[in-house]
């Protein structure tokens, strides 16, 4: 007779008699682990810098500290250009040493920083056209009014916009905002056509607007073409004032000034209150 048995596999024989053998406990897939919660990391504040250095530089970082230094350097590129007389151009002429494109690209240059310095348009319009004649002449004004339109208008959105923008609460400065805000590159156009409005006056306001730049740049380069190229071919037949360009010139810039004054007198109430 057979006495062994088939025993299974958790068991052992031992005197005939089966022992199950005890299983080994099934390991933890993870253990939690509890912090204390002073132990727990905090997040860490927002470190603002302290100290005379710091609220130094906060006061020259404001929007009135910005804006002094715009008036400091408007001040002194108006100083400068007293000094100097930059309207010696229509009689001494421009340095023999340059001629040509590269003249014409320097006068450009000092075109738009004399523009910038509050020097009028119509006079380095007249120079341009005395110096270079009247193609290359306005060329040269066109390129310094949009370099000079350009640099007043960085001036202004970066030292003076942020202090004046509060300041737009009368009923005018609302509306003109409005329009240079919503309709820039309509509201440039119509300002450089305009002859009677000065030309820093517009690139500053339009710089405390929220135009934007290429709609700027653009509008000033089209909407000053026709006015500048009349001063330049006047100040290119200046010295022959009965020539018929000379006086084709002279109705161009007289012409437009006039409609100008017409067209603001009948539109005046759009800038009223309602």
């Amino acid at each position: 007779m057979l006495a062994d048995a088939a025993t299974d596999s958790g068991g052992t024989r031992s005197g005939g008699t089966a022992t199950a053998t005890p299983q080994a406990p099934v390991p933890a897939l993870a253990a939690v682990v509890t912090v204390p919660a002073a132990m727990a990391v905090a997040p860490l504040p927002h470190l603002v810098p302290t100290g005379f250095a710091a609220r130094c530089t906060r006061a020259l970082l404001s929007p009135w500290s910005r804006l002094s230094l715009l008036l400091v350097l408007l001040a002194g590129a108006a100083s400068t250009v007293l000094l100097f007389h930059p309207q010696r151009l229509l009689s001494d002429g421009w340095p023999p040493q340059l001629g040509g494109a590269m003249a014409a690209l320097v006068f450009a240059a000092a075109y738009g920083l004399c523009s910038v310095a509050f020097v009028p348009r119509p006079l380095l319009n007249l120079a341009a056209g005395a110096l270079f004649g009247s193609q290359l002449g306005t060329g040269a004004a066109l390129a310094g009014t949009v370099l000079g339109a350009g640099i007043s208008f960085g001036l202004g959105r970066v030292l003076g916009q942020d202090a004046l923008r509060p300041l737009l609460r009368g009923r005018w400065l609302k509306a003109a905002d409005g329009q240079l805000s919503k309709h820039g590159f309509r509201s440039m156009m119509a300002a450089r056509l305009f002859p009677g409005l000065p030309f820093w006056g517009v690139n500053y306001c339009a710089a405390v607007s929220r135009m934007r730049w290429t709609p700027f740049l653009l509008a000033t380069a089209l909407g000053s073409l026709p006015n500048t190229a009349a001063y330049v071919v006047a100040g290119a037949r200046a010295s022959n004032p009965t020539s018929p360009a000379f006086l084709i010139a002279m109705a161009c810039i007289a012409l437009p000034a006039l409609g100008g004054a017409v067209v603001a007198w009948r539109k005046r109430h759009h800038l009223r209150a309602p």
